[in-house]
């Protein structure tokens, strides 16, 4: 294993952000600001690391490396740790929120911390997971995403977005010139209906009926709802809020990443309604080591879609793919602000169609 690999250990780094949080408030910090801690360090802190750490844009060396690398337990059980590190840290976050005397102000601080690091320690992963053929994998991934109230991402990410990607059709893929507000909105309702829709089509195809315990989706959220009835007896009506409520929030920061991961990207149109095939060229990359590190190499995202089933460790760095001026933390800030948005990533996203 190559010393470099170790650093996937620091996609763990952000379950103890609430704790750090805390810490600090023993320390004399105001228990509201403490409960942005997170929030701060994420994107205020991290595009310094980044700064600091450089770019990471080295890729196996040849046929050998790339096959151990895919078939290292060692990077399989980072991601199968994130399950149960994940559940712990939300249940800890959820008893927090009910004991520590928060105002208005922390009780959003430490709600929307929990629900970013959702963003990024459930989901993230839970991408990864669901895209493997073993039977473990896409059952922890599923299980990360229910956590979060977001089960459909399973069914449609694979089998819509993975098709559709940089067209019209695409849930996920950002058109150009529209705003963030727009955009995430709309991801959130039409993915989830989509993937109903998917999960449909499966069975009927099949001969069998779309309710029952054949759809996947239906056993998804009677998993959900168990985690729903599981917060209400352990916390009561403010426990199944926090649940909720850190969901929604998980769900909308996978939605800011995928607008900035497909932004104003297209395939060209080859036959009426046909596309050209989907390659490392259509997905908007970042070589920062240290993100990389932290989200198990999502950022190195084209090669992704134009091998889904590669493992994060094994993904290639391509010099020719579309490239962000920043890492995802950066770019997710720079997002919230439409004007600045597209005067950055316009003339980019316009270079890459010619």
């Amino acid at each position: 294993m190559r010393t470099r690999d170790l650093g996937f250990l620091l996609a763990f780094s952000t379950a103890a952000l609430p704790a750090g949080g805390l810490l600090l408030a023993r320390q004399g910090l105001p228990l509201d600001l403490a409960a942005w801690f997170p929030i701060a360090f994420i994107f205020g802190v991290v595009p310094w690391i980044d700064a600091a750490c450089g770019l990471d844009t080295d890729n196996p060396v040849d046929v050998d490396e790339g096959h151990r690398l895919e078939h290292s337990r060692y990077f399989r059980t980072l991601t199968a740790l994130v399950l149960p590190v994940w559940l712990g840290l939300l249940g800890w976050c959820t008893w927090q929120f009910a004991q520590q005397p928060f105002g208005p102000v922390g009780q959003v601080g430490w709600l929307v911390s929990t629900g970013v690091i959702g963003g990024v320690l459930a989901i993230n992963p839970a991408h990864e997971l669901i895209h493997k053929s073993s039977r473990w994998e896409p059952l922890f991934g599923g299980v990360l995403l229910t956590s979060v109230g977001y089960p459909g991402f399973k069914v449609e990410h694979v089998r819509g977005h993975h098709l559709h990607v940089a067209t019209p059709e695409d849930s996920s893929s950002a058109r150009l010139d529209e705003s963030v507000y727009a955009f995430v909105p709309r991801a959130l309702w039409r993915n989830a209906r989509n993937a109903w829709r998917l999960e449909a089509q499966r069975l009927r195809a099949r001969g069998h009926s779309p309710w029952g315990a054949r759809n996947e989706m239906v056993r998804w959220y009677a998993l959900w709802l168990l985690f729903m009835a599981g917060f209400l007896a352990a916390g009561g009506v403010r426990a199944l809020a926090f649940f909720l409520l850190q969901g929604l929030i998980a769900a909308a920061t996978l939605e800011v990443i995928n607008y900035v991961e497909h932004y104003g990207l297209e395939r060209r149109e080859v036959a009426p309604g046909r596309y050209e095939r989907v390659t490392h060229h259509h997905s908007w990359n970042a070589p920062q080591r240290y993100t990389n590190w932290l989200l198990f190499n999502l950022q190195r995202h084209s090669d992704h879609h134009a091998v889904a089933r590669r493992r994060y460790q094994a993904l290639r760095h391509h010099d020719d793919s579309p490239r962000l001026p920043a890492g995802y933390a950066t770019m997710f800030v720079l997002a919230l602000a439409p004007p600045l948005w597209r005067r950055v990533m316009n003339p980019r996203a316009l270079a890459c169609r010619h």
